[in-house]
């Protein structure tokens, strides 16, 4: 059990260590820190603009200075300036850089507001939507003032229907709630994603690398090849909680600073304001069984390869596994009642996101998720009995790899030892 240990830890401190985990983790902090302060960073970059200048020519003679108005009350950063020169003009400072665009105002053969955009770039759409829709509204007025339209009548006519849903069954979520876990199965589903993809490839890289250096004949005259593969897996997944753990203290740390600045907007429609511990639970419990599920996979895999090359090959289909799982919990956020979903989420191999998508978004019976969690318990069990054997022999077999043709050649050397 001694030999288990120093395995366990070398693996650990051996990965820790190295430049590419300490420059990810940096990289990933940095990323969270810019996230979680974005406010902050954005009002300095934008404290001393003075937004984006406009210049407008006006051909009515009327219609600046309404729209002007109309223009605060959408956006208070585009400064419309009335510029008293040629269209040409016009063009020449705009292409001078000291305005951003010219809009040309006009009236059409009823009277109507239309009016042509110019700028050195038509990529940006941000900014000519928007003077799209201030126009818009000033066309909206003029029509009705010249069907008599009083502005009660017009604002009844432009008034949402009001609409309504209530869920009948006991005890379901509502709209509100719905669209909370929405977002917060959302960014969750992702952590999970990102992760088992990550430390799983780092299980099978491990493995291939040292069977390459050839190191692994010399690992298994001391301990035994299933206590190898165990001890990879447990050091890597010590190491992904190491970095989880900073992650999320970092995380937390300055969502705490910035909590009042958070209130609303992003941080409300991601539901982060108040996440249900039940939520954080099932995140916890799927997104470490489905480590192991993963991991088991990438150590055997790993094992019948004999070069770092062909790890990518050999890994390819688990990949793609994770990412239909993926793929398939993104589209049930929107259906999640739906027997495509309900029946895919106790497939083991997507079991870890659709399962706990269903879970954050709709009320479900304890014994489902629980099933769930059985399921993924036997076949962890089941795949790492198998794995271990594989994992056995193929620790052993050097040269050209055939793909999956060598998981029956490692079995045949397992039984031969």
């Amino acid at each position: 059990m001694n030999n288990f240990w120093i395995i366990l830890w070398h693996t650990y401190s051996s990965k820790i260590k190295t430049k590419s985990f300490i420059i990810t983790t940096l990289i990933t902090l940095v990323l969270i820190i810019g996230l979680t302060n974005m406010t902050k960073i954005i009002d300095v970059f934008s404290g001393d603009e003075q937004g984006e200048k406009v210049a407008v020519i006006d051909q009515s003679g009327e219609l600046f200075a309404p729209f002007k108005e109309q223009m605060k009350t959408i956006d208070k950063d585009v400064q419309l300036q009335l510029f008293e020169g040629t269209e040409e003009e016009g063009e020449k400072a705009v292409k001078n850089d000291e305005y951003k665009g010219l809009l040309i105002l006009s009236q059409d053969n009823e009277k109507l507001p239309e009016a042509s955009y110019k700028a050195r770039s038509i990529a940006d759409s941000t900014l000519p939507g928007t003077l799209q829709q201030g126009l818009q509204q000033i066309k909206t007025q003029a029509a009705a003032t010249q069907i008599n339209l009083t502005q009660e009548q017009l604002g009844k006519l432009y008034e949402p229907v009001a609409f309504s849903k209530t869920a009948l069954e006991e005890n379901a979520k509502t709209e509100e709630e719905l669209n909370q876990a929405r977002g917060l199965v959302y960014v969750l589903l992702f952590v999970i994603y990102f992760a088992v993809i990550m430390y799983a490839n780092m299980i099978a890289m491990e493995v291939a690398t040292e069977k390459s250096s050839r190191v692994m004949e010399i690992l298994i005259s001391s301990v035994s090849p299933i206590k190898q593969m165990f001890a990879k897996i447990l050091g890597i997944a010590l190491l992904s909680l190491t970095q989880m753990a900073a992650f999320l203290l970092i995380g937390y740390f300055f969502v705490k600073q910035n909590l009042e600045t958070m209130e609303g907007g992003f941080f409300e429609f991601f539901g982060f304001g108040d996440i249900p511990v039940q939520t954080i639970i099932y995140a916890v419990v799927f997104f470490i069984l489905g480590y192991f599920l993963y991991a088991t996979l990438a150590a055997f895999l790993g094992s019948l390869v004999s070069r770092i090359e062909d790890v990518q090959q050999m890994i390819t289909p688990m990949t793609i596994l994770i990412i239909a799982g993926f793929m398939i919990a993104m589209v049930g956020l929107g259906q999640p009642e739906t027997t495509f979903i309900t029946i895919t989420s106790y497939i083991p191999f997507f079991t870890p996101m659709l399962m706990f998508m269903r879970v954050g978004m709709l009320t479900l019976p304890a014994w489902e998720p629980l099933l769930g969690i059985v399921i993924l318990l036997i076949t962890i069990v089941v795949l790492a009995i198998f794995g271990a054997r594989v994992y056995k022999g193929g620790v052993l077999m050097y040269g050209k790899t055939n793909s999956f043709k060598d998981i029956k050649k490692a079995l045949q050397l397992t039984k031969n030892k």
